[in-house]
């Protein structure tokens, strides 16, 4: 294992995340996922992060880390009230530092930090809560999560941010635009999550997948329509980029997210203790600047690809019948869509959600109503964002492997 120093702070460069503790990749039993922590410590594993909201999961990593608590990196989040909306009130922040502190079984946090965007609460607020906290020793630091940019940058500008944890793989690079380099502009840790695109670039997952009940990625935009035939793509073009250097996909596409500048370490989500060692093995080695151009080359020219398809995908699911099993999936597809592809605020798609998601797991033909409402109400506000017609010239689909590294494996 390799380690990076971040603010005169050494950490593992692989850490490990407890969110399918959450159940959002079908139910885990805490007995194995206290041996796989203890695994992660042994071979090297410094950084732990968890959540107050990821169910059993403070408690179980508070368990397995109690005989060497003293030598490892807790992370924990803060940002979601009882009311099921941000929170990130003084009151809450105080209150629920307490609650996670109670659960882990510790006196102090490595690393707290704000989950996510509460519009409502001044920022000023919530940082001279997070300052109370570091002055009465129970936060070593903090830092901050899913916000918007903007956000991200009122509270670096507010306080003394550590790190923020930012979305990046390979099929998922949104932050290397914004995030990444305003996190590099003040000095702040980037700490990336679903660095292997929850699973899409391991090569395990292949087209015509399907996920268990309860799984999140049933919904996941990431593994619907042309996002999903993508990421199939990308996946393919590191599965022939781990073949020279003798690594899998999922090891190339944690050292794709390591090589980036500004990142501190990548949050892995194993499972399983193979899946755990797997996960390591994207550490310790690094792909060469002539591959990872390549990578770029062949990233960029499929991003241009996936922005035309996704337009047209868009229009079709705006402005025509919904299918009652697929309705819900196509217009978390559409919002996402949207709010990635700057096509409209974060703001702005929230509300929509707000009344989409109550019709999660409703039967199909009763929701269908209220979704064909919902999809007349994207359909005029953003349908003229999106635009109407292909590119006049087909954009070709990028080659799965780089004449250069097949010339030198040969």
């Amino acid at each position: 294992m390799r380690y990076r120093t971040h603010r005169g702070e050494k950490l593992s460069e692989i850490g490990l995340g407890c969110y399918a503790l959450s159940g959002a990749y079908g139910k885990k039993e805490a007995e194995p996922f206290v041996t796989l922590i203890r695994r992660a410590h042994d071979l090297g594993v410094t950084f732990f992060d968890t959540a107050d909201i990821y169910g059993p999961a403070e408690e179980v990593l508070g368990r397995a880390v109690a005989p060497f608590r003293d030598r490892v990196w807790i992370a924990t989040k803060v940002g979601w009230g009882e009311e099921g909306k941000p929170d990130c009130s003084a009151e809450h922040v105080l209150s629920s530092c307490e609650q996670s502190l109670a659960r882990l079984g510790t006196d102090y946090l490595d690393l707290y930090q704000i989950h996510f965007n509460d519009p409502q609460t001044p920022i000023e607020e919530t940082v001279e809560a997070l300052k109370q906290l570091q002055a009465a020793g129970k936060i070593r630091y903090y830092g901050v999560g899913h916000l918007p940019p903007d956000r991200m940058a009122e509270y670096m500008a507010a306080g003394e941010v550590f790190s923020a944890l930012i979305e990046l793989s390979a099929v998922a690079r949104g932050a290397l635009e914004h995030r990444l380099p305003l996190c590099r502009a003040h000095g702040v840790g980037a700490i990336a999550f679903s660095v292997t695109g929850r699973g899409l670039l391991t090569g395990k997952i292949k087209a015509g997948h399907t996920f268990e009940e309860g799984d999140i990625r049933r919904m996941d935009p990431l593994f619907q329509q042309e996002r999903f035939a993508s990421g199939l793509r990308v996946a393919e073009r590191l599965k022939a980029l781990g073949a020279k250097y003798d690594k899998t996909p999922a090891q190339v596409a944690i050292a794709w997210v390591l090589a980036q500048p500004g990142i501190v370490c990548a949050l892995t989500g194993p499972s399983t203790i193979p899946h755990l060692e797997e996960n390591l093995g994207g550490s310790g080695w690094s792909i060469e600047p002539d591959d990872l151009a390549a990578v770029e080359q062949f990233l960029t020219a499929e991003d241009e690809r996936l922005r035309h398809t996704q337009a047209l995908s868009l229009r079709t699911i705006l402005t025509g019948s919904l299918e009652p099993e697929s309705a819900f999936a196509d217009l978390v597809y559409v919002l996402e869509t949207l709010a990635e592809g700057g096509l409209a605020a974060e703001q702005e798609v929230l509300p929509v959600f707000g009344k989409l998601m109550p019709l999660r797991g409703r039967p199909a033909a009763e929701a269908l109503e209220a979704l064909q409402g919902i999809q007349a109400e994207l359909r005029q506000r953003f349908l003229p964002l999106v635009a109407a017609e292909p590119p006049s010239e087909p954009i070709p689909a990028p080659e799965t492997a780089d004449s250069k590294i097949a010339s030198r494996d040969e």
